[in-house]
Parts: structure tokens; sequence; C-alpha cells
């Protein structure tokens, strides 16, 4: 198996410090502030998929703008040959499965609904690591089993360089670099954002004119809401911090965060009414970002923070305390785990 991608160094004043991707240096033309050449990447990017695939291949669609920013790549390279698949792990959102087969209504969405697979291979597993590596190992056992449906030999996947500095530097494996198993059945897998930063691929999508909504949508980490949950993933914490995080985005929207989201953390003695509780400590994170290899926390009005609690411990029973978590990255990483 060949993992094929494009390499670009993205040529700049403002070249991120310690910066070692392979350079191919790009012709002066229209640039975006952080010096890609947009027109031209997404040119080269497109040949490069072509080039690299033979026949039919299966992507990962996620509805980020990394999977979605490939995907509107492959079609423009190989049509009908691609085969876009979102897998429903039942680590999503609140109501992310529907939104996700509306905003991709026109590309013959392939839909697999796997949260029983997911949560019985999670079942007793409460290492970060682990966690990202089960739930990478399964991602793709599901992309094998419907590219042997449909013919496909290729994976495509919205890679991009903060999950190789990250999943290389030991920080965190990324479900789609270290937490990959070591034998795929795909001929190659195909990364064209391999080189690029997320302020860099939210440019590619304004420049294929993507919707905003998808342009500028809040990264989410790939495992879903099991690395929003320190230790053992279970239906029951899965519906709390499910909601808690709809409520945070919902309450933080017109912050414009990098993210914002719910985590859960363990449990806490509470008061309910007159009677003592022990229920689930939620925490709130909430940060500013350019590239997510740096953040910073956002520092929130108090009535906002007070509301956010309130909803949150009176819209789910079994949250008794609530937390704003003030680390910035370094030294904490943006999600929890």
């Amino acid at each position: 198996m060949t993992i094929f991608h494009v390499r670009f160094m993205l040529v700049s004043s403002e070249i991120r410090a310690a910066d070692n991707r392979n350079p191919i240096i790009l012709e002066i033309g229209q640039k975006t502030p952080m010096g890609i050449n947009v027109p031209q990447f997404i040119d080269e990017a497109i040949a490069g998929i072509r080039r690299q695939v033979e026949g039919r291949a299966v992507i990962g669609l996620s509805g980020g703008v990394d999977s979605s920013v490939c995907a509107f790549l492959a079609r423009e390279a190989i049509g009908d040959r691609l085969i876009p698949v979102y897998v429903d792990s039942g680590l999503m959102r609140l109501n992310e499965s529907k939104k996700i087969a509306e905003m991709f209504s026109d590309f013959n969405l392939v839909t697999v609904t796997a949260e029983d697979r997911f949560l019985g291979a999670l079942a007793g597993v409460i290492d970060p690591e682990e966690k990202r590596k089960v739930v990478g190992e399964t991602f793709i056992r599901v992309f094998e089993e419907e590219a042997r449906r449909v013919g496909a030999e290729y994976l495509i996947q919205g890679t991009i360089y903060p999950d190789l500095i990250e999943s290389e530097g030991g920080i965190k494996s990324h479900h789609n670099v270290g937490g990959l198993p070591l034998h795929m059945e795909f001929k190659g897998i195909v990364e064209p954002l391999r080189d690029l930063y997320k302020d860099e691929v939210r440019a590619v999508a304004r420049g294929l004119s993507m919707p905003a909504e998808i342009c500028e949508r809040m990264p989410y980490p790939g495992p879903g809401l099991s690395v929003r949950i320190l230790g053992e993933v279970t239906r029951e914490r899965l519906a709390v911090v499910r909601i808690a995080n709809a409520i945070v985005e919902e309450e933080l929207k017109g912050f414009l965060p990098w993210q914002a989201f719910a985590a859960v953390l363990g449990k806490a003695t509470g008061v309910k009414g007159d009677i003592r509780a022990y229920g689930y400590i939620v925490a709130v994170r909430a940060v500013s970002s350019r590239d997510a290899m740096t953040a910073d926390v956002l520092e929130l009005p108090w009535e906002v923070l007070r509301r956010i609690s309130h909803r949150i411990t009176g819209e789910i029973p079994e949250v008794s305390r609530v937390v704003y978590d003030l680390t910035p990255k370094p030294p904490g990483t943006i999600e929890f785990e």
C-alpha cells in the first residue's frame, strides 16, 4: 500500500517557526496572507489526484472542512469514480448526521450506520491513545468494506500538516495518521492536503467557492466525542457530553471561537434540590487559534459562563458540576484526550 500526497511549501513572509514541509516553490501570483497560491494549489491538487487514482476511490467524508475540501477536489478530479462515505460512528455531535446528509445532498453520499460497532470496539478502553487507535482502525475497516462493495482500491482522506506533527511528535495519535492500522487493503491512500495548515485549508475552501457553513466550520476531532469523555465511553456519558456540547456551541457561537465544546471529566458530589447527588463534572473549553498548533483561552464574560453552567446543570440531570478550562496550548492540548 502506498500513501500519496502532493508536497508543497507555502512561500510567505510569515512562514511558521520550525516549519519542515518539503519545498516546492510556487510561482508568484495570487496569494492569501498565509502565502498559499490558492488557484495554483487547486489545479495541482486536482491533477495530482487524477494522476494517482486509477479506477475508483472512497473518501471518508465527515463534514469537516478538511474532508470536505478533499471531496470537492476529488470530485473535480475523478468525477463519479469517487465514492463519498459518511460513517455514523455514534460519536458525533447532536443532529450531526442529519446536517451532513443535507450539506452533501448532491454528492450521492453513502451513509454507514456503525454506532454499535464503534461502541463495542471502545468498550473497556480508557487510555486516550488506545481510544484513538481503536477508532482509527474501525474507520479503516468500514472504509475497506465499502471499497470492496464498490470495487474501489484507493482511500482519499483529509490529513493536514498538524495531524502529522502531533502524531509523529508523540503528542497524540490522530485517527488518520498514528491511529491507522499497520495492515490495510487499499492500494494507496491519497492525502492532497497533507502539507497544509487549517487556515490554509479554509483558504482553499473559499477558492473552491464552497458554502460558508463548510468553510468556517468549527474543527471537530476524528475520534469524535470519545476524546471528550475521560475514561471509558458509555452510552450514558455520550448522551451527557452530546447535549452539553450542543449547549456550549449554541451559547458561544457569537464569540467566533476556534473551538468551543464540553467534555465529561468524571464525577463529583453535588446537590439537586435537597438531595445529595453524585453526578458528572462537565468542563467547558473555548479557545482562539490560527492553526491549532497553539491556542489561547477565550476570556468570556462572567454572565455567559454562569448561563452555560445553569443550562448544563438544569438541562442534564446527570451533571452536578461545571468548570471552565483556563489552560492555553501549550501546555494543554485543545482536546482533553
